[in-house]
């Protein structure tokens, strides 16, 4: 799959709030089963299967088998590529002025 498919399914799936739910769920406590993050959502075992079926497919949440359950992780690599992509190279310039004028006041009062 391309580079760009790949953006595309994962700015879908972190649009849905019940999606981004499921991620807040994960990162609190990961390798949960389906029945437990069901029980935080209002909604069929079938919509929050539809919901990690999505979040999968953009690369946000692996599973693993134990025995007969299957766990949900989530996998913080795709943000953290968002992150560094679309939203450091924004922030560096700000850091910086702040960090020079931080500086410059330092100067000022010392």
């Amino acid at each position: 799959m391309a580079e760009s498919d790949d953006t595309d399914l994962l700015f879908k799936a972190l649009a849905d709030p019940s999606r981004r739910k499921l991620l807040d769920l994960l990162h609190a406590h990961d390798g949960r089963t389906l029945s437990e993050l069901c029980k935080h959502l209002d909604m069929t075992r079938q919509g929050v299967t539809q919901h990690l079926d999505a979040l999968q497919a953009a690369n946000m949440v692996t599973t693993v088998r134990r025995g007969r359950e299957k766990l949900h992780f989530l996998n913080p690599v795709p943000l953290q590529e968002i992150y560094e992509r679309w939203i450091a190279k924004f922030e560096k310039p700000r850091l910086k002025a702040l960090s020079d004028l931080k500086k410059r006041l330092e100067k000022s009062n010392g």
